[in-house]
């Protein structure tokens, strides 16, 4: 009888520490790229289709009493905002991805989430937010971007009457990596006054449970051949300077091709970005989410003619098509996909 007892008390102390534990972790994901992890789809947009009953249905799960849920267990830091996870949480009047990958992930834990948004529109993998062991590109390429800095402050010199500084290698070499180093000190941020942005997260302990990352465009440009160099280096760098060397990590892989096959720099870099996966040290823990399969037909088939028919069009979307053009239910498809190749990452 007395071991019985025994082994019953032993379990409850099990169980109550696994209780314990989940309600001192809170699970932290980073989300970092540009202006696509900004978030594009405009927050009247979202009213408007919330409300909708052609649309409506996409929305439910996020509403309550015909308002916008407000997670008190998802919470979210991005720019000079932060609070409990709901829409706006984009561009300025904007969301992103992140509502439906955070309610994802509220669903799923019973800890906390917060969520660190870190992007930039218009920043490439090559340049800003180049991780250290990629290193820096060849001498050539560098002084072929200096002989072009040169020139242009030359023209404008000339053409002004000015005489301003001729940029210098140093001048260069400077901002490669930037966004790289920001987002890291805005993680740091986080993690030093989390407590004070949050209260409800007092005493609990953050425990970086994964990276979402959403970027591609500008690499289109000139530098997608080493678009997979750069990833690979990518992954690596953050997993090592966020001291979680087994980090899941979901890549959105560029899909404003939509339903159309991508073509050129962007199908060599949707091959890059596709291809992590399989890199042997990346196969369990690195998964790519192929964006343009969740395309928004019904914003695909009126973009073409929206300038002619733009009250349609502000019920349907509301960007340019490099921003999945801003259709909330592309951005919530992204978001919910990008969550569930998440928890297949978590769950092994």
């Amino acid at each position: 009888m007395l071991k019985v007892i025994s082994v019953a008390v032993s379990l409850c102390l099990f169980v109550f520490a696994g209780v314990l534990h989940a309600e001192e972790t809170v699970k932290v994901f980073v989300l970092a790229g540009q202006s696509n992890m900004e978030g594009k789809a405009p927050n009247a947009l979202l009213e408007h289709q919330a409300t909708d009953d052609k649309t409506k249905e996409h929305f439910a799960h996020l509403r309550k009493e015909d308002e916008w849920i407000v997670r008190d267990d998802v919470f979210i830091k991005y720019g000079n905002r932060h609070g409990g996870l709901t829409i706006g949480y984009g561009s300025p009047n904007r969301t992103g991805v992140e509502l439906e990958f955070g309610t994802v992930m509220g669903d799923h834990f019973e800890e906390p989430v917060l969520l660190i948004k870190t992007c930039w529109g218009g920043h490439s993998l090559f340049k800003l937010f180049r991780s250290p062991s990629a290193g820096l590109p060849s001498e050539e390429k560098l002084q072929e971007e200096l002989t072009k800095a040169q020139e242009k402050v030359k023209k404008n010199n000339d053409k002004n009457n000015k005489s301003d500084p001729l940029p210098t290698m140093d001048d260069i070499k400077e901002p490669y990596g930037s966004s790289y180093r920001n987002m890291l000190a805005e993680v740091k941020n986080v993690q030093e006054n989390y407590e004070e942005l949050f209260p409800k997260l007092k005493g609990k302990k953050l425990e970086i449970a994964g990276f979402v990352w959403f970027q591609g465009w500008n690499d289109q440009y000139g530098a997608q051949d080493e678009y997979a160099s750069n990833m690979q280096h990518f992954i690596n760098d953050v997993r090592k300077d966020l001291d979680a060397p087994e980090m899941p990590f979901v890549i959105g892989v560029m899909g404003q091709n939509g339903s159309k096959p991508a073509k050129g720099a962007m199908l060599t870099i949707q091959e890059a970005q596709l291809s992590m996966e399989k890199i042997p040290e990346f196969k369990e823990n690195v998964k790519a989410v192929r964006t343009d399969e969740l395309v928004d037909k019904a914003a695909e088939e009126l973009y073409p003619h929206w300038r002619q028919r733009f009250e349609e069009w502000q019920k349907t979307g509301g960007d340019f098509a490099y921003h999945y053009m801003g259709s909330a239910i592309w951005f919530n498809r992204i978001g919910r996909a990008m969550g569930e190749a998440m928890l297949q990452l978590k769950a092994g």
